[in-house]
Parts: C-alpha cells; structure tokens; sequence
C-alpha cells in the first residue's frame, strides 16, 4: 500500500495534524496495516520537499499539513493509474518453494501443507473480523474482502502446486547442483530475459 497517497487522499479532506493523519489511517484499515508515527512524519517531510504538502505552525509546537495543487494532481494520477500487471511481484512463499524443490532433504509436500494451514488460519481469523465489522464500514470491510481474496488465492495455488508435484515421479523436479531444472524450457528461459520470472 502507498502509505505517501493515502496520506495525499486524508489531507485531501482538509488540513491536519501528523498524529490525527495516522490515527485516521490505522481507523480507515481496521488497524490491519498499523502505521507508525515515525513515518508518518518521515513521509509527510517526503511529501513537503517534493510540493506536494505545505505546513505551518500551529501555537509554535505542532505543525499542521495541508495538500497542495501538485499533490492533489499526483493523488488524482496515482487514483487513475492501474497498477502493473507486466511482471509477477517477487512472492516470498514462491520462492521459499522454489528453494525447497532444490533442496536434499525438504519434504516439500509437507512445506506445502504447513503454510497452507497457516494461510487458512489467517482466513479464519479475517472471517471473524468481518462477522465483527459494522455493516456501515465500507472502508475497513473492502480492506477484509481484499485480504480474504488474497488468501484465499495463496491457498489455491499451494493446493495447485501440491497437485502437480503429486504427479511427477519422486524427486524428478530436482536438478543437481548446477544443472538447469528439467522445466527450464524456453518459454521460461524468455520470461527471464524479459524480466516475468523476477
């Protein structure tokens, strides 16, 4: 999540204060995406250098934040942006699977199931919240649905890996040290190259 815009679309509303920005922030999210106050401060400095944000004292102690032109254009840019598709995000647990396949020893199967069960506690303990949150808190309940969606997707694709290593002889993913994988084809060889295999 770009902590710098949704800090740009909270002084969108207003000018305010650095703690009442991160309190608005954490309240927006249900505290699913904690903030700390360092930087927050740290991020509106960023967003004062660059123009986005200006500031003025308030009774010699506090400094009050307020949006300016720019940023209220660079809000309205990054709002009409999609974000990129061109290349897969480099996933912690892909690679950890990755890894493991190459690995003597590592019962990847078992690897498979142990992040699965942690992946389906995570769903649990976000269903819950939903039960939990008021009909009337659009905000925090998209930031649930878009949760429980991801892992619900993290859980299908353990499960599709799962299958396909079921399918394949013992062990005959593995390469020796060295060697290329026996799926090192050339359709895997291009999205290297073109970067889709970061």
């Amino acid at each position: 999540m770009s902590v710098r815009h949704a800090l740009l679309a909270l002084l969108s509303e207003g000018p305010k204060y650095g703690l009442r920005l991160r309190q608005e922030f954490e309240a927006q999210t249900g505290d699913v995406w904690p903030l700390n106050v360092g930087q927050v401060y740290s991020t509106l400095h960023r967003l004062e250098k660059d123009g986005s944000v200006e500031s003025d004292e308030v009774d010699g102690t506090q400094k009050r934040f307020r949006i300016t032109t720019a940023g209220a254009r660079e809000l309205d840019r990054w709002l009409h942006t999609p974000p990129d598709a061109g290349s897969p995000p480099r996933d912690e647990l892909v690679m950890k699977v990755q890894v493991a396949l190459r690995m003597p020893g590592v019962d990847v199967a078992e690897l498979l199931q142990l992040h699965r069960r942690h992946m389906v506690q995570a769903m649990q303990r976000y269903t819950h919240l939903k039960a939990d949150t008021p009909a009337g808190d659009v905000g925090l309940g998209l930031v649930i649905d878009a949760e429980l969606f991801r892992l619900e997707a993290v859980v299908r694709w353990l499960d599709a890996a799962d299958a396909r290593l079921r399918h394949l002889p013992d062990r005959s993913w593995a390469a020796a040290p060295g060697e290329p994988l026996a799926d090192d084809t050339p359709a895997r060889r291009r999205a290297r190259t073109t970067g889709a295999d970061r």
